[in-house]
């Protein structure tokens, strides 16, 4: 998983890490956590075993650091598409709604970190379960930002429930863009995020 954020002065440590990243996530995307070795992930990654232990204490550090790297770059695409639509004077209803596109070009983009995520959220025993409550509010709180200014600037209803409504949208584009890849690989992402803009935009009922 690359980041367009990462300093021109990157380290070869974060190149290191990188490569990890990217190792461990298929891996485990394609064989699960319990049965992906350290042995493996090194072997993936190109690196020796010993240089995974140097940056990582262990396979569960790994895997945590993975999800809060992964998170943060869905969060970073979301702000982003916020404040774009902020600066060219867009209406609230537009930054979701560019929300769900970059939600969804990050999904295209990292299918894998995606399945990952989103069978964890589902797991409640896990050693990093708290780190990823964390950064999962991270990315909700952005969304959660865009509605709070839409109810003060009179754009949305102040009986919108601000976190269902942002945990619902999140949850919306990662289950429908999970659901395209999957059952509707030949569906475009123009296509997929034209039908969630539809709903966004209560355009779904029919013509009375």
């Amino acid at each position: 998983m690359d980041s367009t954020t990462t300093p021109v002065g990157s380290t070869r440590r974060e190149a290191t890490r990188q490569k990890l990243y990217e190792a461990a996530v298929t891996l485990i995307a394609e064989q699960g956590f319990s049965a992906t070795t350290v042995d493996e992930i090194a072997e993936r990654a190109g690196v020796a075993k010993g240089t995974v232990y140097y940056n990582f204490a262990s396979k569960s550090v790994l895997f945590e650091e993975l999800l809060r790297h992964g998170v943060g770059l869905l969060t970073a695409s979301l702000r982003e598409a916020a404040e774009a639509t902020a600066r060219a004077g867009g209406s609230r209803v537009d930054a979701l709604d560019a929300m769900i596109r970059a939600g969804l070009v990050f999904i295209d983009r990292y299918p894998a970190f995606t399945q990952l995520y989103v069978a964890e959220l589902w797991r409640t025993n896990r050693a990093w379960q708290s780190t990823l409550l964390v950064v999962r509010q991270q990315a909700v709180a952005v969304v959660e930002g865009v509605l709070r200014e839409g109810i003060d600037n009179g754009e949305f209803s102040d009986e919108i429930d601000v976190q269902l409504t942002a945990a619902a949208l999140v949850g919306m584009v990662l289950v429908a863009a999970l659901d395209w890849q999957a059952f509707q690989p030949e569906r475009s992402l123009d296509d997929v995020h034209a039908a969630l803009s539809r709903l966004l935009q209560g355009r779904v009922s029919g013509r009375r």
